[in-house]
């Protein structure tokens, strides 16, 4: 009865203990990453951070207010400077200086006038971007400056939930295959510590960014020259008929613009002229007849007829 009893209950423990195996290993499936971190919440991001709480690590918005805040800041100056290229060399300078670096440098050469302009891609610790504008700013005359700040704290907050999680859950899994037997389970298992190790990757490469990001502030600085006014003295006698010949060149085309531009002023003046014109002369030649049919009335009027007048006494 006894031995009867210790089989029973023997092969019982067997089965719980098989049947926890199985429910384990089917827990963790290669396609079941989301499911395993979230193990009864609404979803992937909640259960990480249940996961996290649990290890004594808890990520809430009262905890987040009371710690510092990840913000991520860019900022453009522009500043006009006499020597482009002595400006550039003096914004590295400083921005070395302070602990930052050049992540980008495009210069141009001198043209019409100009002596030339650069521009430069300046990544500077956070701390240090508020004074270090203002050392930028001594460079020339300011133009423009704009900075953009993006708070991701609660980004930054949740990867780390999520990297916390996928270690104990890879660290779990790890401890099982030292355990597994049977070929099915070694290859779920392996299949599983592959697929959460590559996401831990991913996730700890979004960390790294962000954490590069909120470090390092960055500054797009443009250093651009004021345009020499071009020497008109000539020097001998060839500069001086090339300055004559442009001269002349030069009063000729601006006399064509000129012209161009009343042109259709003058075409609308000749109009009007001309219909001005027609009204005079249509006026002069209503006048003139007007006055000729008048001169010939008063001409008629005054004439006698033949028949009244008296004939001349004949001579004895």
């Amino acid at each position: 009865m006894r031995r009867t009893l210790f089989i029973t209950t023997a092969l019982a423990l067997s089965a719980l203990t098989l049947s926890g195996c199985s429910a384990g290993v089917t827990e963790m499936a290669p396609g079941d990453t989301q499911e395993y971190l979230v193990e009864g919440s609404a979803d992937g991001r909640s259960g990480a951070a249940d996961s996290v709480a649990e290890g004594g690590i808890a990520y809430d918005d009262a905890t987040i207010a009371d710690t510092s805040r990840d913000v991520i800041t860019t900022g453009y100056m522009s500043v006009t400077v006499k020597s482009p290229d002595d400006a550039s060399a003096q914004a590295i300078r400083i921005t070395e200086s302070v602990g930052g670096r050049v992540d980008g440098r495009s210069e141009y050469a001198p043209r019409d006038g100009e002596r030339g302009s650069a521009t430069l891609t300046l990544r500077i610790p956070a701390s240090e971007l508020t004074a270090t504008l203002d050392k930028f700013k001594k460079l020339g005359t300011l133009q423009e400056v704009s900075t953009n700040s993006v708070d991701v704290t609660m980004e930054s907050r949740d990867l780390e939930a999520r990297i916390t999680a996928l270690d104990a859950s890879v660290e779990r899994l790890l401890a099982l295959l030292s355990t597994a037997e049977d070929t099915d389970t070694l290859i779920q298992l392996e299949t599983a510590i592959s697929s959460r190790q590559g996401e831990l990757e991913s996730l700890k490469s979004q960390k790294r960014y962000f954490d590069d990001q909120v470090a390092m502030s960055t500054l797009t600085l443009t250093l651009v020259s004021v345009a020499d006014a071009p020497s008109v003295e000539p020097d001998d006698f060839f500069a001086g008929i090339i300055t004559g010949w442009n001269s002349f060149v030069a009063f000729f085309a601006g006399l064509l613009v000129t012209i161009g531009v009343l042109l259709p002023w003058l075409v609308f003046a000749a109009i009007i002229a001309g219909i001005i014109l027609l009204i005079v002369r249509s006026k002069r030649r209503s006048r003139r007849s007007r006055a000729n049919a008048n001169a010939n009335a008063n001409a008629n009027a005054n004439a006698a007829p033949e028949s009244e007048i008296p004939e001349a006494p004949k001579a004895d």
